[in-house]
């Protein structure tokens, strides 16, 4: 139960028929101005120097000079005396009492003493017998980084011995940088890679534009033009070449019309959010790029309205598998993510029945049967036309031609005869050893 609230010994309900204008009247100016000093009332429409309880009665003494402010301040801070020391300043001496820090509680006390384990006499004599490089191999092998610098423990996890000077008391000194050299420039020339897009050459799939310096905008019109009509290319890289908003449409309408592109990386170039959503929406109409990348551009956000953009043409996109793109919010993030995956299995699903068909159409070795001879399955055929006497089983002196028959039986001999194969022999008992075989006959044509 809650007790009601209280105003001067009274709950508030009995104020509920006093009449404040009257009350009001009867209070002279004095006590006004006091009242109004000590409420400080809640509306937005009066000044906030109305509202407040601070009063200020003097004049205004004109604008404000902050330079003379400034002045009057060290002036101030110059001229006033400091106060007076109780006891004056000796070096060495301490004036007044002491701090002398609490005793620690019993259970701090006690986990700060050293434990000690008897790890017995073998164990003891070892440790005390180890030299510091032992004990520091020894503790980065346990993992007690806190015990020791990075030098000391890549050294002794690659077993290097331990660095002359540096021990437990020793002075960490900075490891030097690694110096690696610098990448070769790029020596493509792009008048030629330009000749060779707009030829179609075969043998040329992958164009490489990477941080090449002044290139014309006519040098990408031409190549944006060759790549409407170019079928063998599958790699575009331009990165770090100065693409701008005009060069990103007239790559876009490229990729509109290109067939072969699989792989189309703009990084670190001047690329608006708007440039960036015009490639991602070309790529719709081509059914062929497979991984496209534009990060890292003039502008570093997005915003939400172009990620969602992107988010919305991403997931329109049945065959892109890889986008390389900064997105902020996590909604883009896990949408895309999500789609890339499901256009990941259902490439690999197509790859499988792929390869399973073509298994299927491909033609397979016969293994021989039970009871037949395996030679009757290593005779190369003749041609059709050639004909050879021949019965079903055994030979007469008026045999009957059968092309077809014959076509499946028959085989030719370096010296241009044919040889007829062993009749069939039928083995009712397949465990069994096989009868051997008649020997070949030959027929002089």
């Amino acid at each position: 139960m809650t007790t009601p609230a209280k105003l001067y010994g009274r709950e508030l309900s009995a104020y509920d028929e006093v009449d404040v204008d009257e009350l009001l009247a009867k209070l002279s100016q004095e006590e006004l101005t006091m009242l109004a000093k000590e409420v400080d009332p809640d509306d937005n429409f009066l000044p906030p120097s109305q509202r407040n309880n601070y009063a200020c009665e003097k004049d205004p003494t004109g604008p404000l000079n902050r330079k003379k402010l400034i002045e009057h301040i060290n002036k101030q801070a110059l001229e006033t005396p400091d106060r007076p020391e109780v006891k004056p300043y000796v070096p060495g001496v301490i004036r007044g009492k002491k701090w002398i820090p609490p005793p620690p509680p019993e259970k701090v006390r006690e986990a700060e003493e050293q434990i000690t384990i008897d790890l017995g006499d073998e164990y003891e004599q070892a440790l005390g017998t180890a030299t510091q490089e032992e004990i520091i191999d020894l503790a980065a092998i346990l993992g007690f980084h806190s015990m020791m610098n990075q030098d000391q423990y890549h050294a002794s996890l690659l077993n290097k011995g331990q660095p002359v000077g540096l021990g437990w008391d020793g002075i960490t000194k900075a490891t030097k940088q690694k110096v690696y050299p610098m990448d070769p420039p790029n020596d493509t020339d792009p008048d030629k890679t330009i000749d060779r897009v707009k030829a179609n050459d075969q043998s040329f799939v992958d164009l490489n534009w990477n941080n090449i310096k002044n290139i014309s905008d006519e040098k990408f019109e031409k190549l944006f033009e060759a790549l409407k009509t170019n079928t063998h290319l599958e790699v575009l890289s331009l990165v770090n070449v100065g693409l701008n908003d005009r060069t990103a449409q007239l790559l876009a309408d490229a990729l509109q019309a290109n067939s072969s592109l699989r792989v189309v990386n703009v990084e670190t170039n001047f690329i608006s959010p708007a440039g960036v959503v015009q490639l991602v929406r070309a790529l719709l109409a081509t059914t062929c790029v497979e991984e496209f990348r534009a990060s890292n551009q003039r502008s570093q956000v997005l915003g939400n309205k172009t990620e969602m953009e992107i988010t919305r043409l991403v997931e329109q996109n049945p065959t892109l598998l890889r986008l390389g793109l900064h997105l902020e919010y996590s909604d883009a993030r896990h949408r895309v993510a999500s789609h890339l995956q499901r256009n990941i299995d259902r490439n690999c699903r197509l790859q499988k029945q792929a390869r399973a068909s073509l298994s299927l159409r491909l033609p397979r070795g016969r293994p021989p049967a039970v009871g037949v001879d395996s030679n009757f399955f290593n005779l190369t055929p003749p041609s059709v036309e050639t004909t050879t006497p021949t019965t079903d089983r055994r030979i007469v002196e008026k045999p009957i031609i059968d092309n077809e028959s014959i076509s499946d039986k028959k085989s030719v001999t370096g010296d241009g005869k044919f040889v007829l194969a062993a009749p069939l022999d039928i083995n009712p008992e397949p465990h069994s050893t096989p009868t051997t075989p008649e020997p070949e006959r030959r027929l002089e044509i």
